[in-house]
C-alpha cells in the first residue's frame, strides 16, 4: 500500500507547527523576562505544553505514514488517536493549571509590570501567529481526516485563546495605570475566562480522540457516503445493509453487503462491485479502502426490486429509500418490515 499523499502533507504540516511552537515559546518567555508578568509566565508554561504535544503529534504521523505490514494489516493510523488524546489531555491540563495561577493573581496581585508595552506586543504577534497556522491545521487536518492534526491546530488555537485573554486584560490595566488606577486583579479574572475556555476544549479533543480509538461512528461521514450511494443507486443493487466505515488515520475502511438478484453471475456481480468502488474512489480518492459483500436477492426483496427479470415471486411496491439507519442494519432490506423506516 503506497503512502497516501493526504498522510505525507499532514506530516510536513506538523513539522511546521513544531518550529512555529519552539518559536514562540521562545519569544513569550523574552516576554515574561521583560515583564515579570505572572500572566505572562502562565502563558509560557503552556507554550512548552505546545511543544511537547506537537512532537508528540508529529511522531504520531510519522508513524501513520508507514505503509500496513504483516503486525498492523490496518496501518498505523491508530497512533493518530493516541496522539490526539495526549494532546487533548495536555491542553486540559494547561487549563487547569491558567486557572489556578489565575485564582492566585486575583487573591495576590503583582504591583507593578515594567516593560509592559514591549511585553503586550511580543504576546500580540504570538497569538495572531498561533491563531492564523492553528486555523490552517484544522482545516488541512479535517481535509485530510487527520485527527493528530486537528488536535494539534486545536492547541495552538487555545494557547491563541490564552493570548487574547491575557492582552485584554493587560490593556486595561495599562489604560486604568495611566489614569492612576491599579486594578492588578482584572488580569487574573480574565485568566480565569479564558482557561476554562482552554479547558473546555481540551475535554473535547479528549473525548472525541477516544471516540476514534474505539471506533466510534462519524456519522457526518457516514452519511456523506449513503448519500453518495443512493444519487448514484444502480436497479441491480436492491439494498445495501451491514455498512460500516472505521477511520485509520487519513484511510477510511469501508464495510457493506449489497443484495443483488440472485441469478446473476460471478461476473455481472463484479461489474456492479468495480461500480460502487470506482463510485467511491472519485469521492474520496486512495483514502478510502472498500470490503463489498454479494448477497443473494430473497422472495421479499421483490418488493423493493426495480430488476425486469422473469424470477419475480413479489409484487414491487417501492424502493427502500436509503438512510444511515437501515444500510447500517446486519438485515436486507424487507428481511424485518418494521426495522426498514
Amino acid at each position: 500500500m503506497d503512502i497516501s499523499p493526504a498522510a505525507l502533507e499532514n506530516y510536513r504540516i506538523q513539522k511546521y507547527v513544531v518550529a512555529l511552537s519552539g518559536i514562540i515559546l521562545i519569544t513569550k518567555f523574552a516576554a515574561w523576562l521583560l515583564t515579570g508578568s505572572v500572566a505572562i509566565f502562565t502563558d509560557a508554561l503552556e507554550s512548552i505544553t505546545n511543544v511537547s504535544a506537537g512532537i508528540i503529534g508529529l511522531y504520531a504521523l510519522y508513524l501513520s505514514t508507514k505503509p500496513r505490514d504483516f503486525d498492523h494489516p490496518y496501518g498505523h493510523g491508530r497512533a493518530e488517536f493516541i496522539s490526539a488524546t495526549v494532546e487533548g489531555a495536555m491542553i486540559s491540563i494547561a487549563g487547569v493549571i491558567i486557572l489556578i495561577e489565575a485564582v492566585r493573581s486575583v487573591i495576590s496581585p503583582p504591583e507593578d509590570l515594567p516593560h509592559i508595552e514591549i511585553g503586550m506586543l511580543l504576546i500580540i504577534a504570538t497569538a495572531v501567529a498561533n491563531y492564523a497556522f492553528g486555523s490552517f491545521a484544522i482545516r488541512k487536518g479535517k481535509k485530510n481526516m487527520s485527527q493528530a492534526l486537528v488536535a494539534s491546530g486545536k492547541h495552538l488555537q487555545s494557547d491563541a485563546y490564552s493570548s487574547f485573554g491575557i492582552i485584554l486584560g493587560l490593556t486595561v490595566l495599562y489604560v486604568l495605570a495611566m489614569f492612576g488606577h491599579k486594578m492588578m486583579w482584572i488580569d487574573g479574572a480574565i485568566a480565569l475566562l479564558f482557561g476554562s475556555i482552554i479547558l473546555i476544549t481540551g475535554i473535547s479533543v479528549v473525548k472525541r480522540s477516544v471516540g476514534g480509538i474505539m471506533d466510534k461512528v462519524d456519522t457526518e461521514l457516514l452519511e456523506r457516503i449513503v448519500e453518495t450511494l443512493s444519487e448514484n443507486r444502480h436497479d441491480e443493487w436492491i439494498d445495501i445493509h451491514n455498512l460500516r466505515i472505521a477511520k485509520y488515520g487519513p484511510t477510511i475502511h469501508i464495510d457493506m453487503h449489497v443484495t443483488m438478484p440472485w441469478y446473476m453471475t460471478v461476473r455481472e456481480q463484479r461489474k456492479e462491485i468495480c461500480a460502487i468502488i470506482s463510485l467511491i474512489g472519485e469521492r474520496y480518492g486512495s483514502s478510502a479502502e472498500l470490503s463489498v459483500s454479494c448477497d443473494p436477492c430473497q422472495e421479499f426483496s421483490c418488493r423493493s426490486c426495480k430488476c425486469d427479470c422473469n424470477e419475480r415471486r413479489e409484487e414491487f411496491v417501492k424502493i427502500v429509500e436509503w438512510n444511515i439507519n437501515n444500510l447500517s442494519r446486519d438485515a436486507q432490506h424487507g428481511e424485518n418490515e418494521n426495522a426498514d423506516g
